[in-house]
């Protein structure tokens, strides 16, 4: 996987609300969650982006940051799953379609 192809998680944060929908409107970003208003006027809202498109959001009135790598976060959670069903009987047989493979 090219760094190109991971997804970023992005805060992105705009001067007013007029300027950050346009920038959701231009782009049609992937967002997480409500924007959240800041004390200064500013607005802010998470966005799940290509890292190849995360630098050219960027412009007058909008900052970009860098939240988290999302892709590698989900390969390490998906790490975390274990396998077979821990709610099975020991003695269970299985059932419905499949191959039995001998080992």
């Amino acid at each position: 996987m090219s760094s190109d192809d991971r997804i970023l998680r992005l805060r992105v944060t705009a001067k007013d609300a007029d300027t950050l929908r346009a920038l959701l409107r231009d782009e049609r970003l992937d967002v997480g969650g409500r924007p959240q208003g800041h004390e200064d006027g500013g607005v802010g809202i998470d966005a799940y982006v290509p890292a190849g498109k995360a630098e050219a959001l960027e412009r007058e009135g909008v900052t970009v940051t860098v939240v988290d790598d999302a892709t590698a976060t989900g390969k390490a959670r998906q790490a975390e799953v274990g396998e077979g069903d821990r709610f099975a009987a020991p003695d269970s047989v299985p059932r419905g379609l499949g191959e039995k493979i001998e080992d």
